[in-house]
């Protein structure tokens, strides 16, 4: 797979022109539809990054980022939206995208999270992957991209499985937000993390209320005892 292939639907012309342009000139392979419908067949083995906007002429976007996840579950699906009420972002997370971005956005931050997204893409399996981590009842296998709780599979999104393989190899001690962000969402900016707080309370969801503690300025801790696999 190519890993600069970025596939850009956003029916903005304005908009679309510019990021076609400036993508175009970091160097990265880029197609640009208009419509959600064709961007199911679009999103191809070439296709590393989908940049989706969610207010589509033909479709919902929510339902297309649905539906691209489950068509391609290691793709990587950045949101662009109008909609900046908390619900609206937790919507579309919770539909299968990584990260999201609110409009009007500064092109540096975006490109920003480009490449980060499309690092990670490209980023071979790190050394160890082949060794299931537990704590507790929860067992993560990176290299088959799997993880239980006892003897029930989790169905985690491609950003929880990642986030929830950092906090089970370092159960019981705190991992800041600044290490998460480097290594989930393998970047360093420091805008809002509320992309980062709504995947905490999907794993808690799973996990149960208390798995995982808050530390106020610091970050997170999971709780599950790693003594009681």
């Amino acid at each position: 797979m190519s890993p600069s292939g970025i596939l850009l639907v956003e029916d903005d012309e304005a908009i679309a022109s510019g990021l076609v342009r400036v993508l175009d000139s970091q160097g990265y392979a880029v197609r640009r539809l208009a419509r959600g419908g064709p961007a199911l067949g679009a999103a191809d083995d070439t296709t590393s990054l989908v940049i989706l906007d969610l207010g589509l002429p033909d479709a919902d976007g929510i339902d297309i980022c649905r539906r691209l996840r489950r068509a391609r579950p290691e793709l990587a699906i950045l949101i662009l939206t109008a909609r900046d009420q908390e619900l609206d972002v937790v919507a579309g997370l919770d539909a299968g995208a990584d990260d999201y971005l609110v409009k009007p956005f500064r092109l540096a931050e975006l490109l920003a999270r480009v490449r980060a997204h499309l690092r990670r893409a490209a980023a071979s399996a790190p050394a160890g992957a082949d060794e299931p981590l537990r704590a507790g009842d929860v067992t993560v296998d990176r290299a088959s991209r799997r993880a239980w709780r006892g003897g029930d599979e989790l169905d985690l999104r491609p950003k929880e499985f990642d986030l929830l393989a950092l906090l089970v190899a370092e159960a019981g001690r705190a991992v800041t937000r600044e290490r998460i962000m480097r290594e989930v969402w393998d970047t360093d900016w420091l805008g809002s993390t509320k992309t980062l707080d709504t995947h905490i309370l999907a794993l808690r969801r799973r996990l149960g209320p208390d798995a995982i503690t808050t530390l106020r300025g610091v970050g997170y801790r999971l709780e599950v005892p790693c003594d009681s696999a």
